[in-house]
């Protein structure tokens, strides 16, 4: 497979960037897997005046060594210079760049940002006087600037209080491949797979270009499941931890929260939360908010509802597959995933899991009922159920500035889906209360997002509108 998958507009910002007339500070950021590197190499392969990665745990002795090694090899020269600092990183680096053609782009790539600034390095010091005193004062020079921990990337670059203030000139961050983009790479690979098992191969490994690299086009979803779930030393069984490590300090502390999120489908609110954990409240915002900024939970709230009533959920769907059927599993069956497909554990999931795919991809549900164009408020509603009835639940509701709601139902089949006469009953009763509860005046529009389809009949004139799986793919 060659080329890049996606990122249309992400490259066609690389090269507005490239052929600016002025020096630019690019930040390309998102969480772990998900392609930054790819991008940047792949944009600029034969254009890289200079380029360095960060390594991981290793001190400012080694990030130096590396750094000289990486000067060595660009600049073409037999030895590598001496470096005692990051001062004298950055005057070497200009050395190499005051040697190349003035008319030619500059593109210096530095790789894994956040694991160069060690502790008491200075780096970041160095990085502002490096631009500001020298780079800023030229037309010459790309700087692109990649991490995966995003919040390090956005207390210390994009929000930058110091010399880095106001500094960046272009952020881009890359999000999860959407279906279409997904269904895209698996072909591409040699997945000929059909779009019931995109979905459920998505519901999985979620839109991270990473995950759906290990894919075996020679095995079927269910083998490469158990293969890289349930077999001994499975990759992504030992994902999580290195994931949420790699991402954070204090990572046990993230892993806590999103622990917590995982025992409640609809999510926890933040006094929830602390009620689960060992937070105390004051550092949870910032746990939260760079939760949600690596696009591991999603905060969202209910119709009517106030941004201090907001709700905390699981969005991430290698982490919602990882705490469902992987974390605390010891039954030591490397076939479990094929042992378990019919189970009511796994069909309910897979319902759940639709649920979030559809959310995921709320841009082709509005696409596909022609209100793209439309200010909406996509939310959900609860109401809570008492000793004698159950709760009632709407996942998700689109309140839109033309002052219709669409009432959405998600329902994952695996042929069109029958509306029966209880059904029927159910929906017209769900809305009622919400019409009740909400004294909303908006007219109600049920609209079904399955996979398949609503099988014609006699109970499925309450459907307004239908959204199938094949719409979730549009681009």
């Amino acid at each position: 497979m060659c080329g890049i998958i996606g990122r249309a507009k992400e490259v066609e910002s690389l090269e507005t960037l490239y052929k600016s007339k002025r020096s630019e500070f690019v930040i390309v950021y998102g969480r772990r897997r998900i392609g930054k590197t790819f991008l940047v190499n792949s944009t600029f392969a034969k254009r890289m005046t200079f380029a360095y990665t960060g390594a991981r745990n290793q001190p400012q002795r080694v990030q130096l060594q590396h750094f000289a090694e990486q000067l060595k090899l660009f600049s073409k020269s037999k030895f590598a210079p001496e470096l005692k600092n990051w001062e004298d990183a950055f005057n070497q680096l200009k050395t190499l760049i005051i040697t190349l053609p003035a008319a030619k782009r500059k593109v210096i790539f530095f790789d894994e940002m956040p694991w160069i600034d060690t502790h008491k390095s200075s780096f970041v010091a160095a990085l502002e006087y490096f631009w500001n005193s020298w780079a800023a004062q030229r037309t010459d020079i790309m700087f692109v600037a990649c991490g995966s921990a995003t919040s390090w990337m956005v207390d210390k670059l994009i929000e930058n209080k110091g010399g880095l203030h106001n500094r960046i000139t272009a952020q881009i961050y890359l999000r999860p491949f959407t279906l279409g983009e997904c269904e895209q790479m698996l072909h591409a690979s040699g997945c000929m797979w059909d779009r019931y098992t995109i979905v459920q191969c998505y519901m999985t490994f979620g839109g991270v270009p990473f995950y759906l690299s290990l894919l075996k086009p020679d095995e079927s979803l269910a083998q490469n499941i158990n293969r890289l779930f349930f077999e001994k030393n499975a990759v992504m069984k030992n994902e999580f931890d290195e994931l949420f490590n790699a991402l954070f300090n204090q990572a046990d502390k993230y892993i806590e929260v999103v622990s917590a999120l995982a025992q409640k489908r609809e999510g926890l609110q933040r006094a929830e939360i602390i009620a689960e954990t060992s937070f105390s409240g004051g550092g949870l915002s910032k746990v939260l908010d760079n939760l949600e900024r690596c696009d591991f939970i999603t905060s969202y709230s209910k119709f009517k509802s106030t941004s201090r009533n907001s709700f905390y959920r699981i969005s991430d769907n290698y982490l919602l597959f990882y705490f469902k059927f992987v974390r605390g599993n010891n039954s030591k069956d490397n076939l479990f995933w094929t042992n378990n497909l019919s189970s009511q554990t796994v069909v309910a999931w897979q319902g759940f899991s639709f649920e979030t795919v559809c959310i995921q991809h709320l841009a082709q549900v509005k696409r596909k009922l022609g209100i793209s164009g439309i200010a909406t408020n996509s939310c959900s509603w609860r109401k809570a159920g008492t000793t004698a009835s159950q709760g009632i639940q709407i996942d998700l509701l689109i309140d839109r500035a033309d002052r219709i709601i669409n009432v959405c139902e998600i329902k994952f089949s695996q042929t069109p889906y029958s509306i029966s006469k209880d059904y029927e009953a159910n929906l017209r009763m769900k809305m009622a209360y919400f019409i009740e509860e909400t004294k909303t005046h908006k007219p109600l529009s049920l609209t079904m997002i399955t996979t398949y389809g609503v099988l014609p009949g006699v109970h499925s004139g309450i459907v307004n509108n239908e959204v199938v799986m094949d719409d979730l793919f549009a681009d």
